[in-house]
């Protein structure tokens, strides 16, 4: 506590807030129940007119600001949220102002491939950094040279380790990890982890359309079980070209996972009519009640947000991460139908437990956290 004016007044330059937009809500509350903070009061909405308005409903002077917003549907309104959170929150004095976008949009328009295009990628990065924002926290960005757009430090964490923990957990045999050209880099470290070869998809896109041709498949895969791996799933197009060329190539079985499921179009109803035994997505993006079928399995990376947020607060490394000293990598949760798993390879067991039950079983890092002094944090 300072003295002014006679009065003592606080200081919150050693306390940190997350706030959300209306892209991801659900996601932003269980980073706070990880975390075993509260969610930061603000209205966000939008007038018959269109126009965004959006009020802090907490004095937010000097703290450490965190605003979990994907750019997802609706794409536009949801950055333009963003954008406008951002600025209310400069204009409110945080101290520091942290843009977590765990799905950034436009991410394809990263380079001039065609005449006279624009590379919205970087348009939309200006605009983020212009609004006030001091640092990004992401997700698996669709290509990496995207963190050079911005003018201010960028964080970006890979949801590798969580989808490919799943597959160890299936103990199958006989894998083979597929992916393209655009996602080799990310997909060799989930074929290592998996301990399984690589087999790349040689695909040229058609124009502007949301499909491929495909073109060769690299490597050996007849009698394997295959894993086709992404970092987004759009219209779905693409990855049942894929699964088709497996099956083509004599493939036994075919699983696919993505950290970020758009799933725009008949992406739904293309995965339910295909071969494909699954399909593991994040929460990075909301997948509503229409969208949820059998074949479709969604993973929180609240976990994994919520430490990199705990760790840029405190000053600490978020690259340690993903480390293999680090236990967060060996662990992940699953919300759905209500119920939480958290699988751990470390000792071999499963454990399943309400909702209710989360903050404790599920999270013990979230209730250390929780203990420390508020000073501390």
């Amino acid at each position: 506590m300072t003295q002014f004016g006679g009065e003592e007044a606080p200081v919150y330059t050693d306390r940190f807030d997350i706030y959300t937009g209306n892209a991801n809500p659900d996601l932003a509350r269980k980073i706070c129940r990880y975390l075993g903070v509260d969610l930061g009061q603000a209205e966000v909405f939008q007038f018959a007119n269109e126009n965004i308005f959006v009020k802090i409903l907490d004095n937010v002077r000097e703290k450490d600001i965190f605003i979990v917003q994907p750019t997802s549907h609706p794409v536009n309104q949801s950055i333009m949220e963003l954008l406008i959170m951002v600025d209310a929150f400069k204009r409110a004095s945080a101290g520091r102002i942290t843009a977590v976008i765990p799905f950034y949009s436009y991410g394809r328009s990263d380079k001039k491939d065609q005449p006279r295009v624009p590379i919205t990628a970087r348009l939309i990065a200006d605009m983020i950094t212009v609004a006030g924002a001091d640092r990004v926290l992401t997700l698996d960005l669709h290509q990496g040279q995207i963190q050079g757009f911005f003018n201010i430090l960028v964080d970006e964490l890979t949801a590798v380790h969580i989808l490919s923990n799943y597959f160890r957990t299936k103990r199958l045999d006989d894998l083979v990890v597929v992916t393209d050209l655009g996602f080799a880099k990310r997909a060799r470290a989930f074929a290592e982890l998996v301990d399984a070869p690589l087999a790349i998809i040689e695909k040229r896109r058609v124009g502007n359309l949301d499909r491929a041709e495909l073109m060769n498949v690299i490597g050996e895969v007849r009698g394997k079980r295959a894993i086709i791996v992404d970092d987004e799933i759009d219209t779905a197009g693409t990855l049942i070209e894929i699964v088709r060329a497996l099956e083509r190539e004599g493939v036994s079985e075919i699983y696919a996972c993505a950290t970020h499921g758009v799933l725009s179009a008949d992406a739904v109803d293309r995965i339910r009519d295909s071969s494909l035994r699954e399909l593991i997505l994040t929460d990075s993006i909301p997948l509503p009640p229409s969208k949820r079928i059998g074949k479709i399995k969604t993973f929180s990376i609240a976990p994994l947000i919520g430490e990199a947020i705990k760790r840029i607060h405190r000053g600490e490394s978020v690259g340690a991460l993903f480390s293999s000293d680090v236990a967060l990598t060996q662990q992940m949760l699953m919300w759905e139908d209500g119920i939480a798993r958290t699988l751990d390879l470390r000792d071999e067991d499963v454990h399943e437990a309400t909702a209710s039950d989360l903050p404790v079983r599920a999270t013990p890092m979230a209730a250390r956290f929780a203990a420390t002094k508020p000073g501390d944090r």
